[in-house]
């Protein structure tokens, strides 16, 4: 890509959901970091470096709050001379799964020059999700609207964990369908503080599974059952196939004479063998870790203090700000409240800001 005063740009971003998202707003291409970086899987690393720089003036990277040290190392050594580089991202959100916290370091060094954008644009100006997730941010209560509202932030009060449960099975399936006329498989996305639990990742993606698509060809493995129409996420990068890490797509068919099953990603047929359904899990309900880089119209996240353990300001953060027509909280004000409240977040020594101020 150039720009009109000739400069070579190229975008990228850490994922392909957040890269994809990034061409359809440019309308111009991104691509992974990886891609970028021409990264081979036979050679275990990456083709641009300082002896093979990029041949791009200016790169800009989106969702630079999901970069960890190790992947934030290889591109900076990528840069041609001269050439400059932009992160957008969101500190606020929480913080890369890998090694390090490196946009943050790279704020509080002092050795970047910092523009703070403070109005969110994935909304209209008056929603309630912007106004909560300021609010949040802030350590102030997310303000739900009225029963009678017809805002966009919506909070269920619900202490038992069944019937939080339940609570999200209906309203997946039939209650926000219905009010909204919107898919459930597409438009629709259930988020979670963990995978374990009643309340975990696990059990709600098999809840939801039958709850949604109860019949149609399936598949059995290692415990974990796979249906023709199921929403499934891709786990890992997988470069001979061109799917990465948080990729999500739907079953289209099972063949269990070749052992091949079918995944529709993007609009593209993907073929995976049986012995590599360990790199799928099912995506009806996703970590909000997972979450990071996407968007949906709407989410539903249960929350209760069952969750104790990732009930923090940054998760809860993350989750809202993923809505962009509706976000609908389910369970106890209190486990709310501590979310809320909590603030604090890991430190992670990775030595950079020392290394920068040097």
């Amino acid at each position: 890509m150039h720009s009109r005063y000739g400069r070579k740009i190229a975008l990228c971003a850490p994922t392909g959901r957040a890269a994809k998202r990034m061409a359809e707003a440019t309308g111009q291409e991104a691509r992974t970091i990886h891609r970028l970086l021409e990264y081979s899987p036979a050679e275990r690393g990456f083709k641009c470096n300082e002896g093979n720089p990029l041949d791009a003036d200016l790169v800009i990277v989106d969702e630079a709050s999901m970069i960890d040290i190790v992947l934030g190392y290889h591109l900076f050594k990528a840069l041609s001379p001269g050439a400059s580089l932009i992160l957008v991202g969101d500190v606020d959100q929480l913080p890369s799964v890998g090694a390090g916290n490196l946009l943050c370091d790279l704020i509080n060094s002092g050795r970047a020059e910092v523009i703070r954008l403070n109005h969110i644009y994935r909304q209209a100006g008056g929603s309630l999700i912007v106004t909560n997730a300021h609010r949040i941010n802030s350590g102030r209560m997310p303000r739900p609207a009225g029963r009678d509202d017809t805002g966009d932030f919506f909070f269920i009060r619900e202490e038992d964990p069944p019937k939080v449960l339940e609570a999200v099975l209906s309203l997946c399936a039939e209650r926000l369908p219905q009010k909204y006329l919107v898919d459930p498989f597409e438009q629709i996305q259930v988020l979670v503080p963990m995978h374990r639990g009643l309340l975990g990742v696990i059990n709600l993606n098999n809840a939801l599974q039958d709850r949604l698509n109860p019949r149609g060809r399936e598949l059995v493995r290692g415990g974990r059952r796979f249906r023709c129409g199921d929403k499934v996420m891709q786990t890992v990068n997988n470069y001979d196939k061109d799917v990465y890490n948080g990729d999500v797509g739907r079953i289209t068919g099972i063949d269990t004479v070749e052992q091949v099953l079918r995944i529709n990603v993007e609009g593209r047929e993907v073929d995976y063998d049986f012995s590599e359904l360990d790199e799928l899990s099912l995506a009806y309900a996703v970590s909000v870790h997972k979450s990071q880089g996407s968007e949906y119209p709407i989410i539903i996240l249960p929350l209760l203090k069952q969750h104790y353990m990732m009930l923090q300001r940054n998760l809860l953060y993350t989750a809202v700000t993923r809505a962009k027509r509706l976000a609908v909280i389910i369970g106890s004000p209190r486990a709310l409240q501590i979310a809320v409240n909590n603030d604090k977040v890991a430190e992670r020594y990775s030595g950079l800001i020392d290394r920068l101020r040097l």
